[in-house]
């Protein structure tokens, strides 16, 4: 298509959930809006406990509160827009918004996969090496490796972002999806796309699997030390050291690999919008219920402070 024949895409229009009736959206958006307020609420509670509790001032702790931020901020990303199309049926999105969702979509998907597998790393240390784990977790160890989880994201996320809104959209400008994911809106795209999405390729494979073969290089070493163990009960117990990381990690590869590793004859995008809510909207907010409940530590801890709380507001009354 010819230069002059272009036309300027100023804003997108975001399809959503649009095809079912008003009546069911409306459902939606309540679902979603309580699985939102749990999420924020739920991983919340986490980095405050983690921060208040001197039980749980250590490098799993540490951890897990770098990915209940994390999860807060993929949430408040992807989900306020999305409740504003069902609500309102506020469906536009401004070029630079779309190209801001999809920045930080990039940005947090990347960094928590990197965090998962440092938090692997973390679970390997301490059940293959357990009279060592507090020198090799020292404090600096384990912000070095928070700042590696961290930072790829940042590269990531400009370089895909900036490259794909640089190329030319035609008139259409409608995205078949609930956020600014970039399939859908590489669709919208009038210009030849094939070195980009090499890239994309090349990225997801050093981005996505790269942490997901070192979580599972983590995970077979620790199985292999667990069933060293002569006692049932102490396997059980290394077991459950890292079965809530394990859980999570279970939940966030599946779901993401159902969504962009299946074939393209098998992948509608009504199917792709429900997978898709698995990994953004379900998976943030089961992240801080499972290690509430699998895990005594945290437990205990959000005992602790709930009756700290009400001992001091009976002394402020």
């Amino acid at each position: 298509m010819a230069t002059g024949n272009w036309t300027r895409v100023s804003e997108f229009i975001l399809m959503s959930f649009s095809s079912l009736p008003t009546e069911i959206q409306s459902l939606l958006f309540l679902i979603f809006l309580i699985i939102y307020l749990v999420t924020l609420t739920g991983n919340s509670l986490i980095i405050l406990v983690t921060l208040a509790d001197p039980m749980l001032h250590s490098p799993m702790y540490f951890f897990l509160r770098n990915l209940s931020f994390l999860e807060i901020g993929f949430n408040l990303a992807i989900v306020p827009k999305m409740l504003g199309t069902l609500l309102a049926q506020d469906t536009t999105i401004s070029f630079l918004g779309c190209a801001i969702q999809m920045y930080f979509f990039f940005f947090f998907g990347v960094t928590e996969c990197f965090l998962l597998a440092t938090m692997a790393y973390d679970r390997y240390v301490a059940i293959c090496s357990p009279l060592h784990y507090p020198v090799i977790m020292n404090q600096r160890t384990c912000a070095k490796l928070v700042a590696i989880s961290w930072f790829p994201g940042f590269p990531v996320g400009i370089v895909q972002t900036t490259w794909l809104f640089s190329f030319p959209f035609c008139g259409n400008n409608k995205v078949n999806h609930f956020f600014c994911d970039s399939p859908p809106v590489l669709r919208l795209v009038c210009a030849d796309t094939a070195l980009f999405e090499i890239y994309a390729i090349v990225g997801t494979i050093l981005f996505v699997m790269i942490p997901c073969l070192l979580i599972l290089c983590s995970y077979t070493r620790i199985a292999a030390a667990i069933l060293k163990i002569p006692s049932a009960k102490g396997k059980n117990k290394a077991f459950s050291t890292c079965s809530s990381h394990l859980l999570v990690v279970s939940l966030f590869y599946v779901s993401l690999s159902l969504t962009y590793f299946r074939p393209k004859s098998n992948n509608s995008p009504e199917s792709k919008k429900l997978l898709s809510l698995s990994y953004t909207v379900v998976t943030p907010m089961l992240n801080p219920i499972i290690y509430s409940l699998r895990n005594n530590e945290v437990k205990n801890a959000l005992s602790r402070t709930f009756h700290k709380t009400l001992a001091l507001r009976k002394c402020i009354l």
